[in-house]
């Protein structure tokens, strides 16, 4: 494999920083990010060694020669997922090992897969709403439940988009989302108690449920990353809990 030529070590640095940050941000898992950020590395002739915790990634840059290296630290933000993203960015660094990309080329690839239109917001949350009454329907529940399913998935990820815009803690714009959902999907059956209500109200927040952390948190405890795997771990029984406290609200206003 030809050497690339190299670039400085600064904008090597923060490139790779922000390619990590962009697929830890996006969902990929501990051992992902390492295999793609040691892969750019290695084509530009120098080791990389990273450190991943949470919210922050740090990296250290030694090349063959050991003259030059380089050590920075990067916040990163709240996930979000995107999965064709890390697909995109992990078919990018094959192309940069073998075609030999430049620094700079890499960043208008980078800045380009950032500009990427994601869905539209409305068909977001109707195929969300969606897929909750499927599940409803998966579940037992007749059309009612599912109508008060479809509409009570839709208000919640609404709630819960509208409060992560306001900048609420994480935790909270889940339990906003929760009691929401609940909330909405309890309404009808509030004044007709003679009909059933839990397959609404268990499906309705269906939507919440953190997937991705979750097997994020069992495939780094097997591929030896103990610490982030505890991490997320401890992330998803946050968010579970804060689930079941819009849930429990829910039933404690409605009396059911």
């Amino acid at each position: 494999m030809e050497v690339i030529n190299k670039p400085n070590k600064y904008e090597l640095g923060e490139m790779l920083l922000e390619i990590g940050s962009i697929l830890m941000v996006s969902g990929a898992n501990t051992e992902r990010i390492k295999v793609t950020i040691d892969r750019i590395a290695g084509a530009f002739g120098c080791d990389s060694e990273l450190m991943i915790t949470n919210h922050a990634l740090m990296i250290t840059l030694v090349y063959q020669n050991k003259n030059k290296t380089f050590t920075n630290v990067k916040w990163v933000p709240n996930m979000h997922l995107n999965f064709n993203l890390i697909s995109e960015i992990s078919i990018m660094s094959w192309k940069i090992v073998l075609e030999g990309w430049s620094v700079e080329r890499i960043n208008q690839e980078i800045a380009l897969l950032n500009r990427k239109p994601l869905y539209p917001r409305i068909l977001v949350l109707t195929m969300v709403a969606l897929a909750g009454a499927s599940f409803c329907r998966l579940l037992g529940g007749d059309l009612v439940e599912m109508l008060a399913c479809f509409v009570a998935s839709f208000a919640g990820l609404f709630v819960r988009q509208e409060a992560m815009k306001m900048k609420f803690n994480f935790y909270l714009c889940v339990f906003f989302a929760s009691a929401t959902a609940a909330l909405v999907s309890g309404f009808y059956f509030f004044f007709n108690p003679t009909l059933t209500y839990i397959h609404a109200f268990s499906t309705s927040v269906l939507f919440l449920i953190p997937g991705v952390p979750m097997m994020n948190s069992f495939s780094d405890l097997i591929d030896g990353n103990i610490l982030n795997g505890i991490t997320r771990g401890v992330n998803v029984l946050i968010i579970a809990f804060a689930i079941a406290l819009g849930l429990l609200m829910g039933l404690l206003i409605y009396n059911f």
